[in-house]
């Protein structure tokens, strides 16, 4: 989780959070939600994200929203990226809809676990 959380800063991510969704979802491990300013600074936090784990061996397995900039989705299997211009996050409120999800610190998951969770 360290390199994605460093990657969103690196952009200025607005409000990132990430949750732990194991064992309440089969499909991923980990939510990583940020908010961006404006389509375009969505649409760059994903574009950096991409590029900044690429080197790592990190690749999307899906990609949905880019283009549009308004809610981008990074699905990297074991974690899924949510990137949202500001009244789309307040629309779709992801964080209440899995608000039994443990929210945890991209420090904390960093000493156990590398950008993909613990696999990658």
């Amino acid at each position: 989780m360290q390199r994605v959380a460093e990657a969103l800063a690196d952009r200025k991510a607005v409000d990132a959070v990430v949750l732990d969704l194991r064992g309440l979802c089969g499909a991923t491990d980990y939510f990583i939600i940020a908010s961006g300013t404006s389509d375009a600074h969505v649409r760059g936090m994903a574009d950096h994200l991409m590029t900044a784990l690429a080197p790592h061996g990190i690749s999307p397995h899906h990609v949905e929203g880019l283009a549009q900039g308004r809610w981008v989705l990074l699905d990297y299997i074991d974690f899924v990226v949510h990137l949202f211009h500001p009244e789309l996050r307040d629309f779709y409120q992801l964080e209440r809809l899995w608000g039994d999800a443990p929210v945890v610190s991209a420090a904390r998951e960093a000493g156990g676990a590398d950008a993909a969770g613990a696999k990658g």
